[in-house]
Parts: C-alpha cells; sequence; structure tokens
C-alpha cells in the first residue's frame, strides 16, 4: 500500500527556465531602482551557476554550496559592499532584493497536467510532499493546497542525493520506504536516490532533458497524468 508521494519540483511539475529568467529579469528591474550602482558594476550572470563570482564564493564558503538561498544572498551582500554600502545597509538591501527575487521565483507555471493529477492523488487519501534542491517554496506556488509538506536542501542543510531530504519525508509521514514513491526527473538526485533507499521510483522528463546516464527507474512516464495510474497499481487498487 502506498502512502507517500513525494516530487521533485523544478523540471519535474513546472518549467524551472522560464521561470529563473523571469525572477532574474525582475531583481534585476529592483536592483536598478534601489541599488542603481550595482547594476552598473556587475552583470546579471555574476549571480548565475558557473559564473566567477560565485566560484570564487564557494571557494570561500564551501560550507553553503547546497543553498541556492545563501549563494545568491551572500552574493548580493558582497557586491553591495563592494560598491559602498556598510555591512549593515549591504545586508538589508540584499535581503529586500532577495524577497522580491523569490517573490518571482515562486510565481511557477505548473504543467497542464500537474493539477489534475494532484487532485487525482489527493483523492487517494495520500500524503504528498515536495523533495527539491531549488529553493522554490511550493506554499507559495499554485500547487500549495495539494501539498501536505516539503523538505529542500536549504531546510536540511544537504541536497539530494543525500538521503537525507528522503529519510526527513518518510519519518513525517510515518511511511516505510516500500510505501513511497517518489517522482522526478534527475536520474541520480531522485531517481538512483530515491532507489537506493527501497523507495518506489517513477522517472518523468517534460523538458525532453537529455541525460549522460539512463533514469532507472521503476517506471518511466512521457505525461505526468499517467502518475495516478502508476501509483493504483503499486496499491494495487
Amino acid at each position: 500500500m502506498i502512502k507517500l508521494v513525494t516530487f521533485d519540483l523544478d523540471d519535474t511539475l513546472w518549467a524551472v527556465q522560464p521561470t529563473m529568467k523571469r525572477a532574474n529579469r525582475r531583481l534585476w528591474e529592483w536592483l536598478s531602482n534601489e541599488a542603481p550602482a550595482y547594476v552598473t558594476r556587475f552583470e546579471p550572470s555574476d549571480l548565475m551557476e558557473g559564473s566567477a563570482l560565485r566560484r570564487a564564493l564557494l571557494e570561500r564558503y564551501p560550507e553553503i554550496a547546497h543553498s541556492m538561498t545563501e549563494v545568491r544572498i551572500r552574493l548580493l551582500e558582497e557586491g553591495m559592499k563592494e560598491i559602498g554600502y556598510s555591512e549593515a545597509q549591504a545586508q538589508e538591501l540584499a535581503a529586500s532584493a532577495f524577497d522580491h527575487f523569490m517573490m518571482h521565483r515562486n510565481a511557477v507555471t505548473p504543467y497542464d497536467e500537474a493539477i489534475p493529477m494532484l487532485e487525482s492523488l489527493k483523492a487517494m487519501e495520500l500524503k504528498i510532499a515536495a523533495l527539491s534542491n531549488g529553493n522554490a517554496d511550493v506554499t507559495q506556488t499554485p500547487l500549495a493546497p495539494w501539498f501536505d509538506f516539503q523538505f529542500n536542501a536549504d531546510l536540511v542543510g544537504t541536497a539530494k542525493p543525500h538521503r537525507l531530504m528522503f529519510d526527513k519525508a518518510l519519518d513525517r509521514a510515518c511511511a516505510k520506504a516500500c510505501e513511497a514513491v517518489h517522482i522526478g526527473d534527475h536520474p541520480i538526485n531522485d531517481i538512483q536516490a530515491a532507489k537506493a533507499l527501497g523507495m518506489h521510483t517513477i522517472w518523468v522528463n517534460p523538458e525532453l532533458t537529455e541525460w549522460s546516464v539512463p533514469a532507472e527507474a521503476d517506471f518511466h512516464l512521457d505525461c505526468l497524468s499517467e502518475i495516478p495510474g502508476v501509483i493504483c497499481q503499486l496499491s494495487g487498487r
């Protein structure tokens, strides 16, 4: 019997790239108004994964690498100090800038099949949880009504494929691994990690991403709408 269904979020229930592009654009507009010297000194790419500034930051603070929130706030703070703000001013501006960014980060557009699928799972009286390495807050998204709880890398202090996030979800739902299904798009962080714990796994790839390793999931689905049928099959319903 299945008791718990856990979902990755980005590129599993919504496309992350359009969301991030919009959120970063809105952040830069905010900075242009509130801290114009920042946008004169830096480029939007300086905040992105792979940038020289980001690499330098993580060399100094490797302990925050799991936290997209902490990395972005630190980059904003250090940039503010570099252009002349005091430490207190830099912290205040960075926090406000990040809050503005997150408002748009959480304004996701779910895939068309996401809400009907979640409604079907709720009708089956299942616990539904979000497990994400990203910093989206599912309670602030359009999918909030269908989720019972969430864990992400910021909250637990480590990212998937580490098992901690999965263990916390199982404990929270009072479920054994064999009573849970994890659904995600990443062959390692989602599928391999959950399968290693004994959870059932469903791989979905809505963005048709080409991965360098295969997703060795129990089920490979082309559409989110197929998920309730698979859960029924696993539950023997």
